[in-house]
């Protein structure tokens, strides 16, 4: 396997790889890294369907890209995906895969024009005092300190940030700007979270900071991501041949080491509750999506709690018992033990079912919900919540059996440890109306309206995702396997808990990109998997950063030792007509 750039290798179809049409695929798990490996198999690798099997616990396929209709409760998101241009391996795989809505293009091409037609701008990133909006201006409020820290943290090399906390390389001055508002509610990031990844964030995201206070970079699919995402890549699987066993849990992965490699020789299943193993050859290639985000998912609904259910799922479980095999396999614990209690862990699906929240949604977002664009185009956050709540609002509808009237909200609170403002107890010990009451007080609606409304004009259906967060735990190198452990020989991790080079866990990229990457690697596919964006490495992107992380100001307002002495020693009046000029000038910095 091999990484690439440039329209050579991605235009280009692979050769059909020697012996494959005698090889078979298992894939533990459907969520969109075992689809996305599944399509790359037939696609790229061009193995038979037939010989490509899920084994899913769940009744429906797309793990934590969710978005479903109960009878009991009504809609049911646990979140969205935003999304952007330079998510490479996700485009890659999505050009590939016809569109349900419209015969003879791809969900690529009904992405692309939806957004070019709608594009993603938020008038609104901030309010408070319930309410209120945040004029920002689009400023980061960076001081001199704070801008020094990202830059060291950006230069400090991974290897030396090994079980490192971001409060540990961050002091309060970079906490109270607008910069960490914005980056903490649009990306999910705590305080105790990884340094690693928040560098691995900052250098892979760099083009977007001048976007932080917009989000205009983002790009939405027309309804929640499994009608839009995971359903027309299912009908693709389906009709090449793919075949998805359900309601299957994959308790154990046998490995053996033979000749000096690692060979998955068996999988032992739980089928209906009756246990079966199936023995596997070396021409047998294991695809396992190790640890979710989304396991021991509980609901509650407009009356009842969602209830906090810590027990580890299955694919914890299989991910520990591998681990216990051999080390490369990666170190679960330190993703599922020991979250810290303030983090984030209820969201809640709010059903508008008349207009009487409308105004107060309007004049914040600038946007008629009803208007089939884009609302919120992202998070829209309270900053004096105690909960730090937030609420997003996709087009709507936001399913494609939505009735007319009706208004999907998304909302979650990232500090579950703290009374709320108006609900005067932890966001997880409340119920859907709660949940929803403590929203319209933040949304300035009328004290006295706040009942009423929450329980005749909305349905709210809370959830609790304990292990929500656990992709952003402090780690060190080695706690995630690689995609293909060294001396794997038919074995591959796919998903946020496997380990790829240079990109960032929490996206739908990361889930491809580690599916492309394993079917390339165990079926020697040659071609090219695409190189993850190289913004950081680009210097009109970093001068164009520098511009503001200062808040707009030009070289000469700018202060910063290393840039202040750079223009001591050259004097700008020494770049006057060169190259560096005029980049200096399309960065605004001149």
């Amino acid at each position: 396997m091999y990484h690439s750039n440039g329209n050579y290798e991605a235009f280009a179809r692979p050769q059909k790889p020697a012996g494959v049409d005698g090889k078979s695929a298992y894939i533990v798990g459907s969520g969109l890294a075992g689809l996305a490996a599944a399509a790359f198999l037939v696609r790229d690798a061009q193995m038979p369907g037939e010989r490509i099997h899920f084994f899913e616990e769940l009744d429906v396929a797309g793990g934590s890209m969710d978005g479903i209709f109960d009878r009991h409760k009504g809609f049911v998101i646990r979140g969205g995906r935003e999304m952007e241009a330079h998510f490479e391996t996700l485009w890659d795989l999505f050009r590939s895969i016809p569109s349900l809505q419209t015969e003879g293009i791809s969900v690529l091409d009904e992405f692309y024009w939806l957004n070019k037609q709608d594009p993603s701008l938020s008038k609104t990133r901030l309010i408070h005092r319930r309410g209120q909006r945040i004029p920002t201006d689009g400023q980061l409020l960076l001081s001199r300190k704070a801008i020094q820290e990202v830059l060291h943290l950006c230069l400090t090399r991974e290897q030396d940030l090994q079980d490192t906390r971001i409060d540990e390389v961050f002091t309060q001055e970079f906490f109270d700007s607008n910069f960490w508002t914005y980056w903490a509610t649009m990306f999910a990031f705590e305080p105790w979270a990884s340094a690693m990844e928040m560098r691995r964030y900052l250098m892979r995201f760099v083009h977007h900071i001048s976007t932080l206070s917009d989000m205009s970079a983002l790009k939405f699919t027309q309804y929640n991501q499994y009608e839009s995402l995971i359903l027309p890549l299912t009908r693709y699987l389906q009709s090449h041949g793919v075949t998805i066993q359900y309601r299957t849990q994959v308790t154990d992965v046998v490995v053996q080491q033979i000749d000096g490699t690692a060979v998955a020789t068996g999988l032992v299943l739980q089928v209906d509750g009756q246990e079966q193993t199936l023995e596997l050859t070396q021409d047998d290639l294991v695809f396992v999506t190790n640890g979710s985000i989304t396991e021991s998912t509980s609901f509650g609904d407009n009356d009842t709690p969602a209830p906090i259910c810590r027990d580890l799922g299955s694919s914890w479980k299989l991910w520990k018992r591998l681990a216990a095999q051999h080390p490369a396999f990666g170190r679960p614990e330190k993703f599922c033990d020991n979250i810290p209690e303030a983090n984030w862990v209820i969201s809640a699906t709010v059903t508008l079912t008349d207009d009487r929240v409308l105004p107060y949604l309007e004049r914040i977002t600038k946007v008629d919900p009803h208007s089939g664009s884009l609302v919120t185009s992202g998070p829209v956050n309270v900053t004096d919540s105690n909960w730090l709540y937030g609420f997003s609002i996709s087009r709507q509808p936001h399913f494609a059996a939505q009735p007319d009237q009706d208004v999907i909200v998304w909302l979650y609170g990232l500090f579950s440890d703290r009374p709320g403002n108006h609900i005067t107890k932890p966001i997880t010990e409340c119920t859907g109306s709660e949940l929803c009451q403590e929203w319209l007080y933040h949304l300035g609606v009328p004290e006295e309206e706040i009942l009423d409304i929450a329980t005749n004009s909305a349905r709210t259906i809370p959830c609790s995702m304990p292990y929500i967060t656990s992709y952003f735990m402090p780690r060190a190198l080695g706690d995630r396997p690689k995609v293909v452990p060294d001396g794997s020989k038919n074995l591959a991790f796919l998903g946020n808990f496997a380990e790829t080079e240079r990109d960032t866990v929490f996206t739908t990229e990361y889930s491809v990109r580690t599916a492309m990457e394993a079917v390339y690697t165990l079926l020697e596919v040659d071609r090219g998997v695409p190189e993850v964006f190289a913004s950081s490495f680009d210097v009109r992107m970093l001068l164009r950063t520098v511009y503001y992380l200062n808040d707009r100001k030009d070289l000469n307002e700018i202060e910063l030792p290393w840039l202040s002495s750079l223009a001591e020693k050259w004097g700008l009046k020494h770049l006057k007509g060169t190259y560096i000029e005029e980049l200096l000038h399309e960065a605004n910095l001149t």
